[in-house]
């Protein structure tokens, strides 16, 4: 609710303190008075763009701050906690302009953005003018404006959680899709690549001893002379024999010599002994050097084949079983995406399957509180002398989204006949005005967080018009706070607040002050209304009557 309005040197607003109530405030005076500034301060406050020679002629900067008390409820909680700006019961909004046109802005005294200032003032307070009532004449906001007056919240919120699990799936499923589809060429590569690793099942220290047999097999004919010239060097033809020889001459001097020559002798028969050894050793050596004459060329291409693969992964010939085992496990992994796509894909139908329910009930319930506003709203169009327009709420398919998949756009028609169309389009001024003022009572008739401000709603009527128009701005206002400012006795008479919008002039400046009016004050002011400058006595009685009326 607007608590208060405070406005300094704007225009002829000097230093401007109003305190508003609850209920219908009214707002009167003559015209030129400086009605229409005082609601241009309010927008300017909110938000909205305004004249750009706001300030005083004589004053450097122009000021306007407005209060609201934030009731615990109210939507402008969850816009200002989303802003970072610190949520209170109490909110204040300010913003100043220079007389260059430079505007600042602040709420609770936290600077913001103007485009903050707009978001959170436009839900604070809704402005209805003859040529101000976007909310409602616009489309994108009437499939809301139904859901209040249905009062589905819980079945939004459904919607709204199916939607986003939906979504949250779907974008999974992609995910994984798009994955496997990439991954196609690589699981092409990795199976070839398992495959032929698989075929070749190197093991580790393989490469080396290929290496090492294929150098063997190769220098096999060098080493076999080399070792049929060293075993003729020990054999019986070569060291053998000379050390036998030499045993032979030696026992018979050991025999002589008293066994002096014993330890050479031991020697000797060692040395025979070891040689036997060493021709053995060779025999063995070159036995193992007899090979298949084909087999090198087996060696030779297991080892090419092993030393190609690593060049080919880029890894040593040691690490390739290793790589094996990884890139099988990969392989398992991408092949294992399928499955997941499947599943995915079941949860995506079950997901689907759920909004389009969650959808499907709230569009049944649209539906109903269509008819239930369309009906309302034959009854409310009467009173205010637009009897003739038909009112359409049309809910058809639209574009899926969280709040379900219907499009709602209000249509009227303003004479028989004729097919409906957009609302904003079937009339213009007062009617215009009426017509809205009767939408809102049906659609606000619970209340609503949100100020209403109305603009000479009542403008181009009088008698029982006007008086409907008063009756039903007063029974807007029994939930939520109404200003309304007007030249109808009729409409002032139902204000539970009245205030009266004056210009002093004085010798050397001219200002204008809005002043609250007591009871008698009030009957002073619609008789004003009534008479004009010359008030009579039938004028105040007139004017007391309308009061007494009001309050029937």
């Amino acid at each position: 609710m607007l608590r208060g309005l405070s406005i300094s040197n704007v225009l002829l607003f000097r230093g401007l303190n109003v305190e508003f109530e609850p209920g219908l405030n009214v707002f009167t005076g003559e015209t030129g008075a400086g009605k229409s500034i005082l609601l241009g301060a309010l927008g300017f406050v909110l938000g909205r763009g305004g004249r750009t020679d706001l300030v005083s002629f004589d004053a450097k900067s122009g000021e306007v701050s407005a209060s609201f008390e934030l009731s615990a409820r109210h939507p402008t909680r969850n816009i200002l906690a989303e802003g970072g700006f610190p949520v209170e019961r109490e909110l204040v909004l300010r913003r100043v302009v220079s007389s260059s046109g430079r505007r600042t802005a602040f709420i609770n005294e936290r600077r913001c953005s103007s485009a903050a200032l707009r978001e959170i003032g436009a839900s604070l307070i809704e402005i209805h003018g003859q040529n101000d009532e976007l909310g409602l004449l616009n489309p994108l906001n009437h499939r809301e404006f139904l859901d209040d007056f249905a009062k589905i919240s819980p079945l939004r919120a459904t919607a709204a959680a199916a939607w986003k699990d939906m979504k949250s799936v779907r974008e999974e499923l992609d995910s994984a899709n798009s994955v496997l589809e990439e991954a196609e060429s690589e699981i092409e590569f990795l199976e070839f690549a398992v495959s032929n690793l698989n075929r070749l099942d190197p093991k580790p220290g393989e490469e080396e001893e290929l290496d090492s047999r294929r150098r063997l097999m190769k220098n096999s004919a060098r080493i076999l002379g080399d070792l049929s010239k060293a075993a003729e060097s020990i054999g019986e033809s070569g060291a053998e024999n000379m050390v036998g020889q030499a045993l032979r001459w030696l026992e018979g001097a050991s025999t002589a010599s008293d066994g002096r020559l014993g330890n050479a002798v031991e020697a000797l028969e060692r040395a025979f002994s070891e040689l036997g050894q060493a021709q053995q050793a060779l025999e063995e050596f070159r036995s193992s050097l007899e090979f298949d004459p084909f087999e090198i060329d087996a060696v030779e291409e297991r080892l090419f084949e092993i030393r190609a693969a690593a060049r080919k992964h880029r890894v040593a010939a040691d690490e390739l079983p290793e790589l094996a085992k990884c890139l099988e496990s990969d392989l398992e992994r991408l092949k294992g995406k399928g499955s997941e796509i499947d599943a995915l894909k079941r949860q995506a139908w079950a997901a689907d399957a759920k909004f389009d329910a969650a959808a499907l009930e709230l569009t049944s319930a649209r539906r109903c509180a269509a008819a239930a506003l369309d009906n309302a709203m034959s009854q409310e169009l009467v009173p205010v002398k637009l009897e003739k327009t038909q009112f359409k709420t049309e809910v058809v398919e639209g574009v899926p989204g969280p709040e379900g998949r219907d499009k709602v756009q209000f249509y009227a028609s303003t004479n028989p006949g004729t097919p409906p169309g957009p609302i904003n389009r079937i009339a213009s001024g007062g009617e215009l005005s009426r017509f809205v003022l009767a939408l809102k009572v049906c659609l606000y008739s619970g209340g609503s967080e949100a100020s209403m401000v109305f603009d000479e709603i009542d403008r181009g009527v009088g008698g029982a018009t006007a008086d409907a128009v008063g009756r039903r701005l007063k029974s807007l206002a029994d939930n939520s706070q109404v200003l309304v400012v007007t030249h109808s006795p009729q409409v002032a008479a139902f204000g539970s607040s009245h205030w009266r919008v004056a210009k002093e002039t004085g010798e050397s400046d001219t200002k204008t002050n809005v002043i609250s009016l007591s009871e008698s004050e009030r009957v002073s002011e619609i008789a004003r209304m009534l008479a004009g400058d010359r008030i009579t006595d039938e004028a105040v009685a007139a004017a007391q009557a309308l009061l007494d009326r009001a309050r029937e």
